[in-house]
């Protein structure tokens, strides 16, 4: 990994992202359909769903012919075992397994800060296995996006001519297979996020890693596409820096300085172009400043 210097400053940022003919982010407990707030009907999008996006991004960005640039795999990833990740730290610095030297663990754990993105900025729980790398807190955190109005979710009879099963074909005098699926007209989505730098020095995460963060928000809705998800893009991504490492103002003030709203007639907004962007960049505290992507 090429030398950068750790985040020092604190950031906070407004990420707008939509969703049109399509399921954001499934729901296992509702059949698979589109998350949603029961109270309110407005969309959500886990943290977690976001954060798959982010690293499966990174993956395909720091891999070349299979080959992953130092200090960029992936830890959470399809495939591998955590246990399998993590055994790789105590192979490498020649550890025995089940170790209770707090040294020995604490070496395991900057190993793979060092070797994982993920780790290194979002952090994680290894001390669930005989190869105890401890566990590490993240500085960059992203919450539940909400969708700015209701979302109504639709579900969709499809059908298909071939059957899954030789037994089914055989026994059906039909030519198609029904299925269903969910999708969302349309919603315009926000989360917020957080770069903390006190736990960026921590980890070892780098101005390198931050701006590897900004490129996976701005590109990883082109590299997840599929039929379900319909199609999601990045609306917009609002970047607030503090001087320090413990910042300048509260976050949730600089928030609200981005605001989304319906244009004046539009009841059931269908598009991004149904809404007006606001963002006040005036008088911004000593210390911050805005930028956008």
């Amino acid at each position: 990994m090429s030398e950068s210097p750790i985040v020092t400053n604190r950031y906070d940022f407004v990420y707008l992202f939509d969703c049109q003919d399509g399921n954001p982010n499934g729901d296992p407990d509702f059949d698979n359909a589109p998350r949603f707030d029961p109270e309110t009907f407005q969309g959500l999008v886990s943290d977690v769903c976001l954060k798959r996006k982010i690293r499966d991004y990174v993956a395909l960005l720091k891999s070349t012919n299979g080959a992953v640039e130092p200090g960029y795999r992936v830890f959470v990833m399809s495939g591998p075992t955590l246990e399998s990740q993590q055994e790789m730290s105590y192979y490498d610095l020649k550890i025995e397994p089940k170790t209770q030297d707090r040294d020995k663990i604490a070496q395991a754990r900057a190993w793979m800060c060092q070797n994982f993105f993920d780790v290194r900025a979002f952090g994680a729980v290894m001390s669930t296995t005989d190869f105890n790398c401890g566990q590490v807190r993240g500085p960059v955190q992203i919450t539940f996006a909400r969708s700015l109005d209701r979302v109504f979710s639709t579900e969709h009879c499809i059908t298909r001519v071939a059957y899954t099963l030789k037994t089914k074909a055989q026994s059906t005098t039909g030519s198609t297979e029904i299925g269903r699926k969910h999708t969302i007209a349309y919603g315009l989505y926000l989360t917020h996020g957080f770069v903390n730098a006190a736990f960026a020095a921590q980890t070892g995460f780098t101005e390198a890693d931050l701006s590897v963060l900004w490129l996976a928000l701005a590109n990883m809705f082109d590299m997840d596409r599929s039929a379900a998800r319909g199609l999601m893009c990045p609306r917009g991504l609002y970047i607030f820096k503090h001087s320090s490492t413990l910042g300048e103002a509260p976050a949730h003030k600089l928030f609200e300085r981005v605001q989304a709203t319906k244009k004046p007639g539009v009841e059931s907004p269908r598009s991004f172009d149904d809404y007006i962007v606001t963002v006040d960049d005036t008088d911004l505290p000593a210390g911050v400043t805005l930028s956008s992507l």
